[in-house]
């Protein structure tokens, strides 16, 4: 069974081959998450990548309003797929140090065990690359598996996440999906995207 931090690696790594093909004419073409480009969603990753790294390093989670504030930042600079590649790494070795996955973190989802932190973390890359693959009509391919866990992962967690106010809470109402369409096409509707609807 391959080990959880090995699959976070996997998905991050899936999502880069993704961020490497992005052409220069491609970072400003809408995606399935509305109101964001191709770069808004890949600066969105970077982003939650060194919130991550940020919170499992000992750092308190900062107020919301920082929080939206540095949703806005660019995490990008003139080298959008080095940023992306580091931000990746050093999340990745964020999960590899010792308890990382025993303890109780607090992140923008809630309070999580690390492990369950790390579930959300391959989710986020799953899914956003999914949106990257829509709006650049690119294929994205991950290890057979790691889509139907996160996908029965995130079925679970979902009800369990604390109510948010209409309109900030991070994902859509879930989207009616094909019981045979594939599992990142499901993953995708049952986080909002109506894309991968019926």
């Amino acid at each position: 069974m391959t080990a959880p931090v090995e699959n976070l690696a996997a998905a991050l790594a899936g999502t880069e081959q993704l961020v490497a093909e992005i052409g220069p004419d491609e970072w400003g073409l809408p995606t399935p998450c509305t109101d964001w480009s191709v770069r808004d969603v890949v600066n969105h990753l970077v982003a939650g990548n060194l919130l991550f790294v940020r919170v499992f390093g000992g750092e308190p989670l900062p107020p919301r309003e920082e929080l939206l504030a540095a949703s806005r930042t660019d995490r990008l600079g003139d080298d959008a797929v080095g940023a992306y590649r580091a931000s990746a790494a050093a999340l990745v070795d964020a999960f590899r140090v010792e308890g990382a996955l025993e303890r109780m973190v607090t992140v923008p989802a809630g309070t999580f065990p690390g492990i369950a932190a790390l579930h959300l973390r391959i989710v986020e890359a799953l899914v956003h690359g999914w949106d990257v693959a829509r709006a650049t009509g690119r294929p994205l391919t991950f290890p057979d598996g790691l889509v139907e866990q996160e996908l029965a992962f995130t079925r679970d967690t979902l009800p369990r996440l604390p109510p948010r106010p209409a309109g900030q809470g991070p994902f859509a109402p879930a989207q009616p999906a094909r019981d045979d369409a594939p599992a990142l096409d499901r993953l995708a509707a049952l986080l909002g995207r109506p894309a991968a609807a019926v």
